[in-house]
């Protein structure tokens, strides 16, 4: 039923998913609409600098985006590797020439913006499972070895990702490894080991480091130093609630006025929440949330249809937008420790937008390829 669903969702006279299309641009135009007005009381002297280089951002990211259209999935399959190799250089490099801002050395300067090579890490990864994947399948379903080998190149990188710091990032790709395998068809046991492995890891890293501590601890009870660590979330939350059935309306929120640190950036959430209430909210996360199952759905088929690389790859990239988009809200509403991680398309953030939107565009290209691969199909039995 599942699969006769999703077939249905495709008409064979348009080239790409025109919905994945459009919900896309609506989110980098709600984006740049709330960048604009989350950040125009933090600079004084130009109340638009945020909104400049977001624009600047975005139009990077749409030329990127018609570039990758172009690209087969074959050639991304075969340069996987060299991709991920290049991403762990720069992980390298930052952390001796990278910027460091907020005591975390994660951005390589640009001129226009900072990029973030932790972004890239995410979809190098992805790219790199998908190629083991469709060529070690029968090693990952059968074998313990077949398992264990994607997990090492993701500690290779989780490892140089927690010594910028960025923890959210390495909770990110061991939620979409673990979710990949076990759509690979791992066994149950070999989820358990990681699982245990993976949450005694993420434990001890809390405990051994005072700051992340002190998250855990203010996010179970930020009122009690609400002056002090507890500070950004309840203001947040104070947002949150401020917003109530409808909003404040756009450009009111009060909370943006020096009150709420990362307003545009992390906690953007928080302000959408005030200006246009639970029903600003509900309408963002039906489209976060449906870019997220479009991935999903578009990997689905691929894999139905045998084009195992790019159905892998797809169902990766709807797996992280669905997951940061959750931890993000959880984060903002208090429901999760303090992580920092962009709400997709909205949060400004140049190198989490460009590489986003390079993979929206993998999921256009491998539909594209799979709608081509059907219409050939219809032909030979036509013939």
């Amino acid at each position: 039923m599942i699969s006769l669903a999703i077939k249905k969702q495709v008409n064979p006279h348009v080239p790409f998913d025109n919905q994945l299309l459009w919900t896309v641009f609506g989110l980098m135009i709600f984006g740049l609409v709330m960048v604009t007005s989350a950040s125009m009381s933090s600079n004084d002297s130009n109340p638009f600098f945020y909104t400049q280089r977001e624009l600047i951002q975005l139009g990077i990211s749409l030329v990127l985006m018609c570039i990758t259209l172009s690209i087969p999935m074959k050639r991304w399959q075969q340069f996987g590797t060299v991709l991920l190799i290049m991403t762990i250089i720069m992980l390298v490099a930052v952390l001796g020439v990278g910027s460091s801002i907020n005591g975390a050395a994660r951005w390589i300067p640009l001129g226009v913006f900072n990029f973030q090579p932790a972004e890239l890490a995410k979809l190098a990864l992805f790219v790199f499972l998908a190629s083991y994947l469709t060529r070690k399948s029968d090693e990952v379903q059968n074998g313990f070895w077949g398992f264990f080998k994607p997990m090492v190149v993701m500690a290779v990188l989780s490892i140089l990702l927690l010594l910028q710091p960025d923890l959210g990032t390495v909770i990110v790709l061991f939620i979409v490894t673990i979710g990949i395998l076990f759509i690979a068809g791992a066994k149950l046991w070999q989820f358990i080991a990681i699982l245990s492995t993976g949450v005694a890891a993420v434990v001890s890293l809390i405990l051994f480091e005072s700051y992340r501590l002190k998250r855990l601890l203010t996010f179970l009870n930020p009122w009690e130093d609400a002056n002090g660590v507890g500070y950004q979330l309840v203001n947040s939350l104070i947002a949150i609630g401020n917003g109530g059935f409808a909003g404040q309306g756009m450009g009111n929120s009060i909370l943006k006025l020096g009150y709420l640190p990362e307003r545009h950036t992390d906690f953007i959430f928080a302000i959408i929440s005030e200006e246009f209430g639970y029903l600003g909210v509900v309408f963002l996360l039906t489209l976060l949330f449906s870019l997220a199952f479009k991935g999903l759905a578009i990997g689905y088929r691929a894999l139905n249809e045998g084009l195992q690389f790019s159905g892998y790859l797809a169902c990766q990239i709807g797996i992280w937008f669905g997951f940061q988009t959750f931890v993000n809200v959880g984060v903002t509403s208090g429901m999760l420790p303090t992580k920092g991680l962009t709400l997709p398309f909205i949060s400004y953030g140049g190198s989490s937008l460009i590489v986003m939107s390079v993979a929206v565009a993998i999921l256009l290209r491998i539909d594209f390829e799979f709608r081509q691969q059907q219409a050939q199909a219809r032909i030979r039995s036509i013939k």
